[in-house]
């Protein structure tokens, strides 16, 4: 019960680090907006901001404004590339009778994350579950159509070459390696184009209810 009063005492004090989803009309006055690549059509699609931490959602990454704390002026940026980073494990912690907080976690790779969002929120909070949901889903499947697809690159390759070690004409087999080798690369550029995907905007603008 004492952990009741104190969160009550701290969020009345103001020096609570629940965080708030920030409205669309008031993306531009969050210290992540000075972040985003405007120049390259990045695009900020969810806010939520404590006291201390901004968690800004884009179209390209996620990127975490970290403050040591609520009086400091001192703030680390971090950001997390859909491009290199997979979503995975994500829920919400739902709240029970006394809390006044709710909570969605999940993880970029290895990093792991525990917001705190007001509880009157939960509705919209649902939709940012949703979207990190399906983001990671796409990515998951891709990483194993991508990885099969070298698998298969690299099966046809060795075949290829056996066939051909019987050349007695030297420079004819350095002309089809070099071929090879190119065709390789033009191979894996263009898989890498439609499975190593960067933006999500689609995914958001299907779930964020704005």
């Amino acid at each position: 019960m004492s952990s009741f009063f104190g969160k009550i005492a701290a969020d009345t004090l103001g020096i609570s680090d629940i965080g708030k989803i920030i409205s669309p009309k008031d993306f531009d006055k969050v210290d992540g907006d000075d972040y985003i690549f405007h120049e390259d059509n990045e695009k900020i699609f969810f806010v939520i901001k404590s006291k201390s931490d901004e968690y800004v959602f884009t179209n390209y990454a996620v990127i975490h404004v970290d403050g040591a704390n609520a009086t400091s002026k001192k703030r680390v940026v971090y950001r997390y590339e859909f491009l290199n980073h997979q979503v995975n494990n994500v829920y919400i912690e739902t709240a029970g009778h006394i809390d006044l907080d709710i909570e969605i976690k999940f993880n970029l790779n290895q990093m792991h994350f525990s917001i705190d969002v007001d509880k009157n929120q939960l509705e919209q909070l649902k939709d940012l579950y949703k979207t990190l949901f399906e983001i990671g889903r796409i990515q998951s499947s891709n990483s194993v159509y991508f990885d099969n697809k070298k698998e298969s690159l690299k099966i046809a390759e060795s075949i290829l070459l056996k066939s051909v070690c019987e050349f007695s004409d030297t420079n004819s087999f350095i002309t089809l390696y070099k071929d090879i080798t190119n065709f390789n690369l033009e191979w894996l550029n263009d898989a890498t184009d439609n499975f190593k995907r960067r933006d999500f905007s689609d995914i958001y603008t299907k779930y964020i209810q704005n």
